[in-house]
């Protein structure tokens, strides 16, 4: 069994003993307990947790069909009684959740007995940002299954911190408190919005004085600066840095050898979102392990069927914590794997072999063919003298290719991206390479690098 290493710095320990839980009694979340919980489960036998996990699935379903108007209608329609739950699997009697299901029945899906929620919404990505609403005991169980997560690296709340995330710097009041909870925390904030070579020049000179113990944020935006401190001759491999915590975007193989390489430190892929919640997080095994405790994770064909294990399908989830607001059998549109076999860190939670995506990073050739944005991403990715690219597929019969040139760029390379994508998606699709000063990010500070406005 692999121990959880605790944080040596007295301040830390402080912190994250100290100070943060009483962050959070004040904020009523009972995070601490929850992750000491957490980290004791985790050792258990995959059929004790998933004892666990049917104990609190019937507790959902029950308070959900009992209090919320939506679920009380669902059940009603489908001759669901919650009582009679004997297993996961009698989820798929039950239809999925979807975006749209939210947006349309907000309200009904509120809990009657649901205190102090919370709005919040995704940003809109892939599309128009979906509203929902959070409660504390849902908050509470999100941060400490990160915080576990944290932990499995020998990095704890209170270690020196960068986060490069889609959060605007803004100046109100509530920001001067975050700023103020965030210089205790010591976490500094670098928006992913603005990443100009000032400002780049500016994020490795902090990185190097602030000499973190972990990094947080988008694969593409610490890739990025990665690859701007190579290109400055900057070292950052020197620094202390443990671990870099990529999330909320696919992380690309190449992404995680430039991160690694650059920072020289490991690389630890979390999985999840806002409305979702924290879904999986890697080991330091390499493995991505489900939050089993808190997350009924289902993977379903194109009829709606589940898929075995080592086979592709959509993954759904139910958030056994999202009783004010209920998360059941939620479409998240991302596509995965189960493994197999358990991972050899000796932690029962079931394991995500891959994680391959959203519906939308899958293209279409002329033909119907559906590809994995890959098959594109490899077109453009090892050409020379291109600082950064996005593809987008318009349609079967046009894609772009907007590119970003960098040293080294030669025109030429647009013919070799033109051939190598018609070898794909077919001989008569019209693929046009634009160049670009600098490449518009999502609204929410990420980096997408396929876009398809096809349904695949």
């Amino acid at each position: 069994m692999n121990a959880t290493v605790r944080p040596a710095g007295l301040y830390t320990r402080f912190v994250s003993g100290v100070l943060f839980p009483l962050q959070e009694r004040v904020k009523r979340h009972a995070t601490v307990e929850i992750r000491r919980g957490l980290e004791q489960s985790q050792w258990w036998t995959p059929q004790a947790i998933a004892e666990l996990q049917l104990r609190r699935l019937r507790a959902l379903l029950v308070e959900a069909g009992a209090h919320t108007a939506y679920y009380g209608e669902v059940f009603g329609n489908a001759g669901f009684d919650p009582c009679r739950v004997n297993s996961s699997a009698d989820l798929a009697r039950l239809p999925f959740l979807t975006k749209s299901d939210i947006r349309a029945r907000t309200e009904d899906m509120k809990s009657r007995r649901g205190m102090r929620l919370q709005r919040s919404n995704t940003g809109g990505s892939s599309g128009e940002p979906l509203v929902f609403y959070l409660d504390a005991e849902r908050v509470g169980h999100d941060v400490a299954a990160k915080w576990r997560a944290t932990r499995w690296f020998g990095v704890d709340i209170g270690d020196p911190e960068i986060v490069v995330w889609g959060s605007p710097i803004e100046l109100g009041a509530q920001d001067r408190v975050r700023g103020l909870r965030d210089f205790l925390l010591r976490t500094v904030l670098l928006p992913a919005f603005d990443m100009s070579q000032a400002r780049l020049d500016d994020y490795v000179r902090l990185i190097r004085t602030r000499r973190p113990r972990m990094l947080f944020g988008y694969p593409s935006a610490l890739a990025h600066i990665a690859r701007h401190a190579q290109a400055r001759s900057v070292r950052l491999d020197d620094i202390g840095i443990k671990v870099a915590f990529a999330t909320s975007e696919r992380l690309y193989d190449d992404q995680r050898a430039t991160i690694e390489q650059v920072f020289g430190c490991r690389v630890a892929n979390g999985y999840g979102g806002r409305d979702a919640g924290f879904i999986a997080h890697e080991c330091p095994e390499g493995r991505m392990h489900v939050t089993a405790e808190d997350i009924v994770l289902e993977l379903v064909d194109e009829a709606g069927e589940a898929v075995a294990p080592g086979q592709s399908g959509e993954i759904v989830v139910t958030h056994l914590a999202s009783r004010a607001f209920p998360f059941i059998r939620y479409r998240t549109g991302d596509y995965g794997v189960l493994a197999k076999e358990p991972c050899p860190c000796g932690r029962g939670l079931p394991v995500l072999e891959q994680i391959l995506g959203r519906s939308t990073d899958f293209v279409v050739a002329s033909d119907g063919t559906v590809l994995h944005g890959l098959a594109l991403i490899y077109v453009v990715r090892d050409l020379p003298g291109i600082a950064s690219f996005r593809i987008v597929q318009e349609s079967r019969e046009l894609t772009r290719v907007e590119l970003v040139p960098g040293p080294g760029f030669d025109s030429k390379v647009n013919n070799a991206i033109r051939d190598g994508m018609r070898k794909r998606l077919g001989a008569d699709v019209e693929i046009r390479v634009e160049e670009m000063a600098m490449l518009p990010r999502e609204r929410s500070g990420k980096h997408r690098y396929v876009v398809s406005k096809v349904a695949a």
